[in-house]
């Protein structure tokens, strides 16, 4: 099956928000797997780039720039349509495609309200100015979400050691996000723990 699909370069904001899971109905429609609870960021973009599956069948090479006509939710999954892929088999065509879109492209938030994908690698200071590291990753624990924070140590014997502290992204312990200078600062000390 040839995608019709343009070859594209892909953006140097591009975040991977999603995969192609497989083709929904017959008229080109397909199932979106999204990696973010709240897809706006592909309801909201036009412009979709897709890289090859990392595993499994590869049917194109490159990157690919997807026109979207229409995405919307359904059932808990997004299904979408785009220019050129007009009926199932050009659907099947994209299974296990993964999704980039700008991050300019994404939905503004509001005050008070971050993308995860913005807050990966801030320094991470509490109040007294010390350094607790970087944030490596955020995980949702339900009721709340969780910086996991990683800095560099060294173990009893003087050896270099990657420090890990988990610190709850609540206002309780959080004073403030500064985007701008990459920092979040925060009411904790490096010896606590979760």
């Amino acid at each position: 099956m040839n995608l019709i699909l343009e070859a594209a370069e892909l953006p140097e904001d591009a975040i991977e928000v999603g995969r192609i899971a497989d083709a929904w109905g017959i008229k080109g429609w397909f199932k979106v797997l999204p990696y973010s609870a709240d897809p706006e960021a592909l309801f909201s973009s036009k412009r979709w780039y897709l890289l090859p599956a990392e595993k499994g069948a590869k049917t194109f090479s490159g990157t690919l720039l997807m026109k979207v006509r229409e995405a919307k939710d359904h059932s808990g999954t997004v299904v979408a349509t785009a220019q050129d892929v007009d009926d199932r088999n050009a659907a099947e065509a994209l299974r296990g495609a993964r999704i980039f879109i700008s991050r300019q492209s994404f939905p503004s938030v509001g005050a008070d309200e971050f993308y995860w994908v913005d807050l990966i690698g801030l320094d991470v200071v509490n109040r007294e100015g010390v350094n607790l590291g970087q944030v490596a990753e955020l995980m949702s624990t339900g009721p709340q979400t969780v910086l996991v924070i990683r800095s560099q140590g060294v173990d009893d014997k003087g050896q270099p050691k990657t420090l890990e502290c988990m610190i709850p992204f609540v206002a309780n312990f959080v004073d403030g996000v500064e985007l701008a200078a990459r920092r979040i600062n925060v009411d904790w000390l490096p010896d606590y723990s979760v």
